[in-house]
């Protein structure tokens, strides 16, 4: 490398040269945009953080503040917890969880076909031949909770399928309404 573009160091006691007035603009506005750089774009970034946490805070708050399901498919954990194992296919799936000191409840509805009816019952050690016409198990208090009325007119069933704790209690009820393609409603409790 040839000495002729680097700077060569003043000898000890020799002024400096004195520095063009372009080359001074220059080096000032290059350490102007490195300090720019240094501290603009970590600031940005952090308001930006800032902004998109808050706003996920908020959707969290949402959800959970909510009275009454939510559209989607509960967790895979939830339905292994709740013994609730929706079945595939299904469709127009929402779910609700409440916890408290006492006892933890999944909510859940989907309307799938009868094939699909007949699986989930028999996942769970039932069969479909157990539910009983007109028999609206979900308690008064549990439709307040989920927002279902449970009501009118229809082709109504349910069943209460009991297990022995800690296993969850599974309240059922199925409108038939639409031939083929059953609606079902499901509570199910958990003791802690």
């Amino acid at each position: 490398m040839s000495g002729e573009f680097l700077p060569q160091p003043s000898p000890p006691g020799e002024p400096r040269p004195v520095e063009d007035r372009r080359h001074m603009i220059r080096r000032r506005a290059l350490t102007l945009l490195i300090i720019v750089l240094l501290i603009g774009v970590p600031a940005g970034y952090l308001v930006i953080s800032a902004n998109q946490s808050r706003a996920s805070g908020k959707d969290k708050e949402a959800k959970y503040s909510a009275t009454g399901l939510t559209e989607g498919w509960p967790s895979k954990v939830q339905r292994r917890l709740y013994q609730v194992p929706v079945p595939h296919p299904a469709w127009w799936v929402a779910s609700y969880e409440t916890n408290n000191w006492k006892t933890s409840r999944l909510y859940v509805e989907f309307e799938t076909t009868d094939a699909g009816l007949s699986a989930f019952l028999t996942s769970l050690g039932v069969q479909q031949s157990e539910l009983t016409r007109d028999a609206l198990t979900i308690s008064e208090r549990d439709r307040d909770v989920s927002g279902w009325t449970l009501a009118g007119p229809g082709t109504w069933s349910g069943l209460v399928h009991h297990q022995k704790a800690p296993a969850p209690t599974h309240d059922i009820v199925v409108n038939h309404d639409k031939p083929g393609y059953p609606r079902v409603y499901v509570v199910s409790r958990t003791v802690p």
